[in-house]
């Protein structure tokens, strides 16, 4: 348990570390002085937009804190139900979403300052946007991000995305040394890895080998943009082919399939294809419980009328070109497109 005199200390600190002007009485430079440069006016109110930026994160991170301590202290009452806290936010206007958002921030705040990964000095080079990101990153992006901050440079989601990336393609198993060591050089932008890392990982290790080997025989940023391509459509077909149950019922070699779609490079299509197939029974198998459903509403209305409701009948009268067995559906408004579905349906009702 934290005594009284440590958690003065502490908020003191943080206090501190948050420091921030009240009162803004920003001097913006006049729009219609040529006299000042465009660098010049540019460069003025950056500086401004970011003082604007701390403010905001430090102001959201200590509402988070706020609304934290109100909403553990009606805890602590017993009132399970969160009326009061409710009746607060109501108050000051707050959806109970953007109060919970708050209370995440401030809970990303506190962690990283526990936990080391951020010093609180270095907290006001970051925006607001950019210390969301680096709170939901891995905590080796977060250490990467907090020495960044720490050294004084501005971090923006740029910074934090750009760390995140070159991160990624160090410390993954799936790329080659030869790639890894033009990333390191800073001839192959890690940008270009990052996803090329993500769409590997969706593959089994027989399709990751051949791949692996075509980037380290050519590591440039052509060769690893047609790979990232070739993992994408080559995910999308095992995950769409595995999901196809026409597929599955022929016995089908969805590996010998795949090689000879590569061989006369129709990968794109032939992921397409089953992609759409997937889509196709996942539509008729709604169709048929729609269909079904439909007409047992249909057959309850029937009994639950009778002749004295006309209109009603009528309209089930209407209906019976969808809830009969084969279903008529005009595709335009003149009645000149037509399509017909005869359900036929096996193993009963």
């Amino acid at each position: 348990m934290v005594d009284a005199a440590t958690f003065s200390s502490d908020t003191s600190a943080i206090i501190d570390a948050f420091e921030t002007p009240l009162e803004f009485n920003f001097q913006l430079p006049d729009p219609e002085d040529e006299t000042i440069q465009d660098h010049d006016f540019q460069q003025q109110l950056d500086s401004f937009w970011k003082v604007c930026d701390r403010f905001d994160l430090q102001t959201e991170i200590w509402r988070g804190r706020i609304l934290r301590a109100i909403r553990d202290r009606e805890k602590q009452g017993g009132d399970s139900r969160g009326t009061g806290f409710l009746n607060w936010l109501k108050q000051r206007e707050i959806t109970k979403s953007q109060a919970y958002a708050l209370i995440q921030l401030a809970n990303s705040a506190d962690t990283l300052l526990a936990e080391g990964q951020l010093d609180p000095d270095s907290i006001n080079n970051f925006s607001k946007r950019a210390f969301v990101e680096t709170a939901k990153s891995a905590p080796e992006i977060q250490k990467l991000v907090s020495d960044a901050a720490r050294q004084g440079e501005r971090i923006t989601r740029r910074e934090v995305k750009q760390l995140a990336d070159e991160w990624t393609a160090m410390s993954s198993d799936l790329l080659p040394d030869e790639v890894k060591e033009k990333a390191s050089d800073g001839s192959l932008p890690a940008r270009h890895l990052a996803p090329l890392v993500k769409e590997l990982e969706k593959l089994p290790d027989t399709h990751i080998d051949t791949l692996r080997q075509e980037i380290a025989a050519n590591p440039d940023v052509d060769t690893v943009k047609l790979i990232t391509s070739e993992a994408r459509s080559l995910a999308k077909y095992l995950d769409a082919a595995a999901q196809v149950q026409t597929l599955r019922r022929g016995n089908l070699d969805i590996e010998m399939a795949l090689e000879e779609a590569l061989r006369v490079d129709c990968l794109n299509t032939a992921a397409d294809l089953v992609k759409q197939a997937t889509q196709l029974e996942q539509a008729v198998a709604k169709l048929y419980t729609t269909w079904k459903r439909l007409g047992s509403l249909s057959d309850r209305l029937y009994v639950d009328t009778g002749a004295s409701n006309p209109h009603l009948r009528s309209m089930l009268t209407c209906l019976e070109s969808l809830t009969s067995e084969v279903i008529e559906v005009e595709l335009d408004e003149g009645g000149q497109k037509m399509v017909r579905l005869r359900v036929i349906s096996d193993g009963g009702s």
